[in-house]
């Protein structure tokens, strides 16, 4: 038999490299994806779950309507309405050729105030957005019109917006809010978190077919909050309507009222002209939203010549009796001049308030320490904010340095070298009027604060039984029918780089009824442009009528007598002359 014979020769073999390049490359392959998973899963996994969120995961929020803006009555001063804003899908414009609806963009370019050129431009410029606003806040006529369109793409979306049924009156007061309803001015501004609240939300997750399959979380919504105000709008629409026919037949630059609770000290009215509508802003200076009684400082005049009395009275160097003589009409302090308009000769200390005298007021105060008199100014609340809160409030410009020249302090006693807001003015008179407590003033209700100290009951009440025979004998435009009222004029010039100029200001403050005061009004005519500048010829009549218009409001008794009355009367024609001489020039 024949031996077998091998083939092994015959058949081909494989390197052994190659099945080691084999098992070489599939085991890098399962340790790169080993490796890409473990990055994904461990390392980094949000990008994925982000993608997952993104297909899956939706947000159902739910908007709070922001709160409501009230008087101490509740009457409203600013309220949210409810509107619609437009908005565009440029993608699904462009899907379905929408642009080439020429008639229905034309008329909604009409609709909206704006060319239709423009209008399709926004929409073409953005065509790789999926939102486009193309007016906010329209009213719901003009969005049911929109509706009816029909243009593929254009959609409404449900917002609130601000209205202010007062208007100007409270304007200065209330602020208001931007596009995106967040207040930028007034109690808006102040009170905006109160007043927004928190919207709440619903996270689910829902399937292809848009079903809701999980819900992720619930945040409860916060509703916002309504805010009460101090002001009674009766009392502010009077201010307001007195104020701005004052301004305008004065041809005033501006002018500035508040009213306040003497024994609260909250305020009751606080208006400025020129206002502006909040309603309407397009076109409105910026300078006519300033809150100038807030913001704006005046030297106050011979409204300070009742603290530099009490000031003496307080230290002791002058008593009710005492007699201050003015002769010859003028002094020399320093090289510089004080003086009164004529010599008064000896005047008492209810004289000096009375003929507005500088001599007697610079005397009284030289009679005390310098620090006493300053820390008396400092104490009546000068250079310190009132309390309000009010965004822009100024703390004036009372100078605190060691160094006082008699002249200085001279000029200091009849209101000048200080600067004031007519809200500081306020605060002053209304520490006198309640026993010489100061308060800090509120626009807001809420509980009431114990107030300070700063001047003896004793003499306070005795400054204000002055200013009540000031107005008897030398303001007849202040007093109001049926009541027994207090107060001072003030007549300063205005400041100018280097000295004075030739324009002035023209103050009212005063109080009543004296018999239980509780009402002060301060009122400051700013720049008048005529023949009348005097704040007992232009500040006083304003101070009459929003005095008078309050009390009745407030529904307090007239205290004024019939014996009065008559005597009030009888002497309005005799000093008329006189007050027109001699009126003003001892204000200034």
């Amino acid at each position: 038999m024949k031996p077998k014979v091998s083939n092994r020769s015959s058949q081909p073999t494989t390197p052994l490299w190659r099945y080691y390049v084999v098992i070489g490359i599939v085991v890098l392959i399962y340790v790169g994806l080993l490796a890409r998973s473990a990055y994904i899963q461990i390392i980094e996994p949000d990008m994925l779950k982000k993608q997952g969120d993104l297909r899956s995961m939706r947000v159902a929020a739910n908007t709070v309507q922001r709160g409501s803006i009230v008087d101490r009555n509740g009457d409203k001063l600013a309220i949210s309405v409810p509107v619609e804003t437009v908005w565009a899908d440029p993608k699904i414009i462009m899907e379905n050729n929408a642009l080439a609806m020429t008639e229905h963009w034309q008329a909604l370019a009409d609709v909206l105030g704006e060319d239709v050129k423009k209008l399709t431009a926004r929409v073409v410029r953005n065509t790789r957005k999926r939102f486009v606003y193309l007016e906010r806040k329209i009213s719901p006529a003009m969005a049911n019109y929109i509706r009816e369109l029909k243009i593929p793409g254009i959609h409404l979306r449900k917002e609130s917006k601000r209205f202010y049924p007062t208007g100007e009156i409270s304007a200065h007061l209330v602020g208001f809010t931007n596009v995106d309803d967040k207040g930028i001015e007034g109690v808006e501004r102040v009170y905006d978190q109160l007043l927004t609240g928190k919207g709440g939300n619903k996270r689910f997750r829902k399937d292809a077919k848009g079903r809701k399959v999980e819900i992720l979380s619930v945040e409860k919504a916060q509703a916002a909050q309504d805010v009460t105000l101090t002001i009674d709008q009766r009392i502010q629409a009077i201010a307001y309507k007195e104020l701005k026919g004052a301004v305008q037949a004065f041809k005033a630059a501006s002018g500035s009222v508040v009213v306040a609770d003497i024994h609260t000290g909250e305020i009751l009215a606080l208006t400025n002209s020129p206002s502006y509508n909040p309603n309407n802003r397009s076109n409105t200076a910026i300078h006519r939203f300033r809150n100038r009684a807030i913001t704006d400082i005046y030297e106050p005049g011979s409204t300070m010549k009742p603290l530099s009395v009490l000031t003496a009275l307080e230290f002791g160097s002058a008593e009710m009796s005492t007699i201050i003589d003015t002769s010859p009409g003028w002094m020399r302090l320093g090289g510089r001049r004080v003086n009164d308009p004529i010599n008064r000769g000896k005047l008492t200390i209810e004289e000096i308030l009375i003929n507005s005298s500088n001599m007697g007021t610079a005397k009284l105060a030289l009679s005390v320490p310098k620090e006493f008199l300053l820390d008396r100014f400092f104490d009546a609340g000068f250079a310190e904010s009132t309390g309000t809160e009010l965004v822009g409030e100024s703390t004036g410009m009372m100078h605190d340095r060691q160094r006082w020249s008699q002249f200085e302090l001279a000029t200091l006693s009849f209101g000048y070298g200080l600067a004031i807001t007519p809200m500081q003015l306020t605060r002053f008179y209304a520490a006198l009027a309640n026993g010489g407590i100061k308060r800090e003033l509120s626009i807001v209700k809420k509980a009431q604060t114990e107030g300070v100290r700063v001047f003896s009951k004793e003499n306070s009440k005795a400054i204000v039984t002055m200013l009540e025979t000031v107005v008897n004998e030398h303001v007849q435009k202040a007093k109001v029918e049926g009541y027994r009222v207090g107060g001072k004029t003030g007549t300063s010039f205005k400041a100018v780089a280097g000295g004075y100029g030739n324009d002035y200001v023209g103050l009212f403050a005063g109080v009543a009824p004296i018999s239980d005061p509780k009402v002060v009004v301060v009122v400051v005519i700013n720049e008048p442009g005529g023949d009348l500048y005097h704040g007992g010829e232009v500040a006083a009549p304003v101070f009459s009528r929003v005095m008078k218009g309050a009390l009745r409001v407030l529904n307090i008794a007239p205290d004024a007598s019939d014996k009065l009355a008559v005597n009030t009367a009888e002497k309005v024609a005799l000093d008329s002359l006189k007050n027109v001489a001699n009126e003003g020039a001892n204000d200034v």
